[in-house]
């Protein structure tokens, strides 16, 4: 699962967006995910940090991984919902975890987290994500 290969699957899925940009999947199980990024120029905003899209998106997919993690079957998670709060620059390599708070059959509450490579936490979401077939 390498981000240079055109065969990078997302926890079973394919999504050309983040093999685009280098997203690497680490792990998505039991509730709980785990993927990282390095921060290009290309992904950089005006003040050369990451660019809140960039970030968002992270934290959208971290979530959304994290509560596909609860089912057995492979359904599709979307969200309903989302806020974040961007609490430092993100630089380098960076790091973005998701957790589900409260699963639900078919409604589940999460949260992530994006760690900069010192380990601080420089953006935070919250997000309500409905799974499908």
């Amino acid at each position: 699962m390498t981000s240079s290969s055109n065969d990078t699957t997302y926890f079973g899925l394919s999504i050309p967006f983040l093999t685009h940009l280098g997203v690497v999947p680490e792990y998505a199980e039991g509730g709980k995910s785990r993927i990282s990024l390095v921060i290009k120029p290309e992904f950089e905003n005006s003040f050369h940090i990451a660019h809140g899209g960039v970030v968002m998106t992270l934290l959208d997919f971290a979530m959304g991984a994290a509560a596909r993690s609860t089912n057995e079957q492979p359904l599709g998670a979307m969200t309903i919902d989302m806020s974040v709060s961007f609490l430092r620059p993100s630089t380098g390599k960076i790091v973005v975890e998701g957790t589900v708070l409260k699963p639900g059959k078919t409604i589940n509450y999460c949260e992530a987290v994006v760690l900069n490579e010192a380990g601080e936490v420089t953006a935070k979401s919250s997000g309500t994500f409905m799974l499908r077939r």
